[in-house]
């Protein structure tokens, strides 16, 4: 019987204008090994030949599970037929062989007379969409279930990031039911991930080769292969990175490709936190609980007054990139610092050298400090005079102005500014002679920047801001694990997230 037939974790989602363009991707979804997938057949100008075209496709893939939908568009779907004929398209679905229906709310409280015609011959799932908002749960649930069925989907629009608790919280609370709990949007993505863990009987994933069906999905081979989807325990521990935007961070590729290559039983995510949603965040990360995360733009001097402990290099700097829980306390440090000193200390003595600093931001500021704390003598220049002339002053450096640097000459440049990032990949603070002999280059998208071209076609010995990322997350990944950090995973991670990533990504 369909009741019992085990569903996979990841369904994709197929909503396509004809039956051919259908099938096609069907075809390709379960040759590439997919195994569940849901037709939408409101999304046909008529769906009942979608309909009537799953018994061929079972034929030929009999291992597949379909899931089949009918959304009317009064309910935020596409088709514009009567309850009636609504379920005449389900039934014809089903007598075809779907192994699941999903019903929308609407729909079942309006036809609860009829449901009973589909028990016992498929899976029947009731389904409830908020396109707008997360609702309080307890009165979404109530309302569903008041409605016999198989398993239950409560779909939400997550607008603040502990919407994403509340919706994982409704699945953990109701054990003995099945539960399918997702939050729309980009704010919502961790529920897509972390709906399996809290106990929702399965996900939701866009086609390789087509739009999904929702806002917020991904394909599944991300799913499946970078956040590991199907092989997460119910104590995997939750790491992440908060950001505004977050979308292009390639932490997350970075950091689960540590996890699995050190078989730590983890997920790292993107959470996408606005500045006024920060206080809100440390909800959401005490409830889920987080273990740890990364900081990073707009929220690293922010973040520290929502911590218990931070230590005095990072309290000095003004920044917090690294964050994790200890003891119940929520702890910051700063790990840019030694994405700095440590490249460097390789190529010189850091001690009483003396190193050229381009930027007066906050990047800038840890570099100072770092660097002045390692004994080296630190210079200041930037497109801001003033705050030039004020980041000199906490940090003990010396002030230039860009004309002087004529007669000057380092041991080192560090370039602590966005110029020459994506997409303003042509610019350089440098026009032509860099005044130094090794030249750290903080930008890393794109690998090579005008900066970097320019050092090594003047000989100088390149330190690329790829460098820097990487040891600071070598360092945060031995802070939350305790273990040694797989440098050459996390590096061949990074390379391959920067050459799919278009916009400038962030940490």
């Amino acid at each position: 019987m369909a009741q019992t037939r085990s569903l996979p974790r990841i369904c994709i989602a197929l909503g396509l204008p004809d039956v051919a363009s259908l099938l096609e991707h069907a075809r390709r979804e379960a040759e590439a090994g997919e195994l569940f997938l849901e037709f939408r057949l409101d999304y046909l100008s008529d769906p009942s030949k979608g309909a009537d075209a799953i018994p061929k496709f079972l034929e030929e893939f009999p291992d597949c599970t379909l899931l089949a939908t009918c959304r009317r568009h009064q309910n935020h779907g596409k088709f514009n037929g009567s309850i009636e004929e609504q379920l005449g398209v389900l039934d014809l679905a089903v007598r075809n062989g779907a192994h699941a229906i999903d019903i929308e709310i609407e729909t079942a409280e309006a036809a609860q007379d009829r449901l009973h015609t589909f028990r016992g011959r498929t899976l029947v799932i009731i389904s409830y969409h908020n396109f707008e908002a997360t609702p309080p749960m307890d009165t979404v649930v109530n309302r569903v279930m008041k409605v016999a069925a198989d398993a239950y989907k409560i779909v939400t629009t997550a607008r603040k990031p502990s919407d994403n608790v509340r919706v994982l919280a409704a699945a953990k609370s109701l054990p003995k039911h099945r539960m399918i709990v997702l939050a729309m949007g980009e704010l919502g993505f961790p529920t897509r991930v972390l709906s399996p863990v809290f106990g929702g009987v399965y996900t939701y994933a866009a086609p390789m080769y087509t739009d999904g069906t929702a806002a917020g999905q991904v394909s599944s081979r991300f799913l499946r292969h970078l956040y590991r989807v199907e092989k997460l325990g119910k104590s995997a521990k939750i790491y992440g990175v908060i950001a505004d935007p977050v979308r292009h961070s390639i932490s997350p590729a970075v950091h689960n490709r540590a996890f699995q290559a050190k078989r730590v039983d983890a997920v790292y995510l993107p959470f996408l936190v606005a500045p006024a949603c920060l206080r809100d965040f440390f909800s959401l990360a005490a409830k889920l609980p987080l273990s740890g995360f990364s900081v990073t733009i707009p929220h690293k001097q922010k973040i520290i007054r929502y911590l218990d402990v931070v230590d005095p290099l990072a309290r000095r700097i003004g920044a917090v990139n690294t964050v994790w829980r200890k003891a119940g306390k929520w702890r910051g440090t700063n790990t840019d610092a030694a994405g700095v000193t440590g490249p460097l200390s390789r190529l010189l003595k850091i001690g009483n050298a003396s190193v050229l600093i381009v930027g007066n931001g906050g990047a800038a500021r840890g570099a100072a400090c770092a660097l002045s704390d390692a004994g080296a003598k630190i210079s200041l220049v930037g497109r801001n005079a003033d705050r030039v002339r004020a980041l000199a002053k906490v940090t003990g450096a010396e002030a230039l102005t860009k004309d002087q640097l004529s007669s000057r000459y380092f041991d080192a440049v560090v370039h602590a500014t966005p110029l020459g990032m994506f997409p303003h990949v042509n610019e350089c603070f440098f026009e032509d002679k860099i005044p130094a002999d090794i030249v750290f280059d903080m930008v890393y998208n794109p690998l090579e920047t005008v900066l970097v071209k320019h050092a090594t076609e003047q000989g100088k010995t390149v330190v690329p801001g790829l460098e820097m990322f990487i040891e600071q997350a070598l360092r945060q990944f031995e802070i939350w694990t305790g273990e040694s950090a797989p440098r050459a995973v996390m590096l061949k991670a990074a390379m391959e997230a920067l050459t799919v990533t278009t916009p400038p990504p962030t940490k």
